[in-house]
């Protein structure tokens, strides 16, 4: 038994940052590596206009590594940092794309669904955050504590 939702309109329209004016041919795959790469960044570029979240997400890690590099932090720690801030960043990306596809199936009207799809998208993201945090909390805070030590004596 189908029981229909009340459509109710979204609280605010998503932002949408056109790129480019026309993609052609956008639905095929795309003829050269080259081409591959462009429509990556394109990706990159509209998350980074668009998306408050990934700028933060940007902003720390960079704060991370940086101050990683200062504590002077192993190679092998640097990657570790590295690979959990990328993680990050491809949650955020696979959320925009998530939200974006969602929006235009339902055509932004509400439907528990959609709401259902967006929340565990926006879950995924969260779950990599904390990860990284403890990651970084783990390899930095140690660190730091012997630094600022240090700065006492």
């Amino acid at each position: 038994m189908s029981q229909e939702l009340p459509s109710q309109p979204p609280k605010r329209p998503a932002k949408v940052v056109p790129l480019k004016p026309t993609r052609d041919l956008a639905w095929q795959v795309a003829p050269t590596l080259w081409t591959s790469f462009k429509y990556a960044w394109m990706g990159l570029s509209y998350a980074f206009q668009t998306q408050r979240n990934f700028r933060i997400h940007v902003f720390v890690g960079a704060l991370a590594i940086s101050l990683g590099v200062f504590l002077r932090l192993s190679v092998v720690e640097l990657a570790v940092i590295g690979l959990t801030i990328g993680a990050v960043l491809a949650m955020e990306l696979l959320n925009t794309a998530i939200e974006s596809v969602v929006d235009l199936t339902v055509k932004q009207s509400y439907h528990e669904l959609a709401k259902i799809a967006k929340d565990c998208a926006a879950a995924a993201v969260l779950v990599s955050s904390i990860a990284a945090l403890l990651v970084a909390g783990f390899l930095l805070l140690p660190k730091l504590f012997l630094f600022i030590q240090a700065l006492h004596w």
